[in-house]
């Protein structure tokens, strides 16, 4: 393997002498979850540090948000370095112009760094052995590392690595490394606790609302209600009569209320009136879907097509048709929009749970610029040669991202703010804020047609699908061997801001084609087990985890009275998931989901705590959203405002989860979002064994709330 030769980098002095080491990760794209090859410009320059205690630094671009990247990186390191993992952390990177790009999406964040970071690790060994080997008078060959040392075999002397520092600092980095076999690894595919776990129990962990700054002051926004209203007028009396507050001022995205604290700020905020629409949309989530509809009656982009549909509809022993409606989603997390800014004399500074640190930087550079108002309306593509030196941007811990922290609105309040009180500034939005002022997953309408001959078999397959944002990569992804298959997608713009949620496109194309192949598999009066095992003669990986899934669940052995199987699977981000959900319907039709039985095949494996742990949470974050909540659109505004109306899952209501992973020596996949397509579409297939009623919606409410017949 090929690493950038760079010099050593000596600190003056034994007690401060670090060995430095530089190396490369690609950054990540979020239309098609791949990482963008070496020649795409983006190569952010990570630091491998020891220090003479021995203490291994690493600095990553990767958000930690919950899916424990801050333990599975270290674990590359520390792996190929021959290290105990208890002696290696992990910093975040600035967001200075040497590292790139940095964004954390589309499960990357071990596909990117696989290579690099045991590369880096690799490197740093091999130069701490040569250094020891002269120390010593013998052959690096004559010596091997263990546990943080390096040991001569014949003598039986050895070297921590704390104590090879200055000399190692001296030797070249070698232009090739050789990395461990799977067969040498000693904490890759091991389990290990979360590093971070700790200071999160014990409240020490840095979120950017635990940011304190000497004069520090709270504020919380009020954002016009309906879609596309500007600012406009507004009525600030009662806002400015709530105790605590100091300032009440327009920015751009709404009104700002300063005040002594958060929870001042926040009620002052929701004083706030607004006096009129200004032009924004009225539509109705009604609307939208009509509109949908008729988009997919007509002909669109072709995205994937092979064989000849037409003739193969001519000639099918039988054709079924389906229409599939999914809503807008809110992301929901954990933590609400905020973050902490002090703009001064020219300079900002920003701590911020982002999951894209170098926008956070571009969208705050055009406010520190003096030219905000220009600025904000100019592509960002155009700010990227600006000198952005006066702006530094921490990235704290995340509460929870799904995509939405990809989006900056909130830092450019931050900052807007803090230019006009001139003090550092707390930014939280209320839970309400953050509920009606999202960047949704996009709604979506789908229209299928399928043939299946005397046999039962499909012989083609029509999709087409539209929405404000509808995934081209999504739509591509058909991994059934049908001989005629065409798929088109149709762009309808709506006023709701949409964006990237966990999973992105992949959420609603899952559910859809999962959804209605056990309508094919019904319709021909094949076991859906049986269906997909034989169309998936071309996706091996995919065909494993559907066929362990049936076994370990118990497939086609029967179910307890009352309760029903459902299964579905699904590849994507460079991994395959196969969920078997089993579903019982109480006698008011209400629905529960007793058990999950998941089968991940992501490749090799770093941690699998950290496997078991995702696929947990997937199931979790898409049971909410194909049991509970939707967001709805009337009048032009959200009519969701909190968990009392945008429920969700509730840990009595949470299945068992058993999780099995498939050992493979294939590279690592992503981990994070490809948990999240299978869920609905196996719990909606669940749903029609045991009831009979098709599913062609989300959220299902009950099986009462289900219109649509059985095929």
């Amino acid at each position: 393997m090929s690493v950038s030769r760079r010099t050593f980098l000596k600190a003056a002095g034994a007690s401060s002498a670090v060995l430095s080491l530089g190396f490369t990760l690609p950054s990540c794209t979020r239309d098609s979850g791949h990482a963008t090859t070496a020649d795409s410009g983006f190569r952010p320059n990570i630091w491998l540090e020891i220090a003479t205690s021995g203490l291994v630094t690493i600095w990553v671009a990767e958000a930690e948000m919950g899916q424990g990247v801050y333990t599975s990186l270290p674990m590359l390191v520390a792996e190929e370095l021959d290290t105990p993992l208890s002696t290696v952390r992990v910093l975040h990177a600035p967001t200075d112009p040497a590292y790139g790009t940095q964004s954390t999406g589309g499960s990357t964040s071990i596909r990117n760094s696989w290579k690099p970071l045991r590369e880096a690790g690799a490197a740093a060994r091999a130069m701490l052995v040569d250094a020891a080997a002269k120390h010593w008078g013998v052959k690096p060959a004559a010596c091997h590392t263990d546990g943080g040392r390096v040991l001569h075999d014949a003598s039986g002397r050895k070297l921590g690595y704390g104590d090879l520092t200055t000399l190692a600092a001296k030797e070249p980095v070698p232009a090739v490394v050789t990395l461990k076999s799977p067969n040498e690894f000693k904490i890759l595919g091991r389990p290990f606790r979360r590093l971070d776990s700790p200071e999160k129990v014990d409240g020490s962990a840095k979120f950017c609302t635990d940011i304190v700054l000497p004069g520090l002051v709270y504020a919380s926004v009020a954002h016009p209600p309906v879609f596309g209203s500007p600012v406009g007028n507004f009525k600030a009396d009662d806002a400015k009569r709530v105790k605590g507050v100091r300032e009440v001022f327009a920015i751009e995205s709404g009104v700002a209320v300063v005040a002594d604290n958060s929870w001042s700020a926040m009620r002052g905020a929701r004083a706030v009136r607004f006096t009129g629409t200004g032009g924004g949309s009225l539509k109705t989530s009604h609307s939208i879907r009509d509109d949908l509809r008729s988009a997919v009656k007509r002909e669109g982009v072709v995205t994937l097509e092979s064989g000849n549909v037409a003739s193969a509809s001519s000639a099918a022993a039988r054709t079924i048709e389906a229409e599939y409606h999914l809503p807008f989603q809110a992301h929901a997390t954990m933590e609400p929009m905020g973050c902490t800014a002090v703009v001064k004399d020219g300079r900002c500074e920003v701590w911020a749970s982002t999951q894209s640190p170098t926008e956070a930087k571009n969208v705050a550079t055009r406010y520190v610029s003096g030219t905000a108002a220009r600025l904000w309306r100019q592509a960002s593509e155009k700010l990227l040669g600006q000198d952005t030196g006066n702006v530094v941007v921490h990235t704290t811990l995340l509460g929870g991202g799904f995509g939405r922290r990809l989006k900056q609105d909130y830092v450019a309040e931050v900052v807007q703010i803090s230019a006009k009180v001139g003090k550092p500034v707390r930014l939280l939005w209320s839970r309400e804020e953050d509920m009606q002022h999202d960047f949704y997953r996009s709604v979506s309408f789908h229209s299928l047609r399928a043939g299946l001959d005397a046999t039962g078999m499909p012989v083609f397959w029509h999709h087409r699908s539209a929405g404000p944002s509808i995934s081209k990569s999504a739509s591509q992804n058909m991994p059934y061997a049908i001989a005629n298959m065409r798929s088109e997608i149709h762009e309808v713009a709506t006023p709701v801001p949409t964006g990237p949620w966990r999973s992105v496109g992949h959420s609603y194309h899952g559910f859809v084609m999962e959804s209605f192949l056990d309508e094919l598999a019904a319709a021909g009066k094949i076991d859906p087990v049986d269906l997909r095992i034989k169309l998936l003669s071309g996706s091996l990986r995919l065909r494993h985890v559907v066929e362990e899934a049936a076994n370990r669940s118990g497939w086609g052995r029967g179910s307890a009275t009352g309760r029903a199987l459902g299964i579905a699977a699904y590849s994507c981000f460079g991994s395959h998931v196969a969920h078997v959900a089993e579903v019982g319907i109480g006698s008011g039709g209400e629905i529960r989901v007793s058990r999950v039985v998941c089968v991940v095949d992501c490749g090799m494996v770093v941690n699998p705590d950290t496997i078991v742990a995702q696929m947990e949470s997937a199931v979790a974050f898409a049971l909410s959203a194909a049991l509970k909540g939707k967001i709805t659109i009337d009048g032009g505004r959200v009519q969701q405002s909190n968990f009392d109306d945008f429920p969700i899952l509730r840990i009595d209501e949470m299945p068992r989860v058993e999780v099995h992973i498939l050992p493979s020596m294939e590279a690592p996949g992503g981990i994070g979002e490809p948990g999240v397509p299978p869920l609905a579409p196996a719990v909606a297939n669940a749903i029609y064994r045991a009831t009979g009623i098709r599913v062609r919606t989300i959220p299902v409410g009950s099986v009462r709330e289900q219109q649509s017949p059985a095929v």
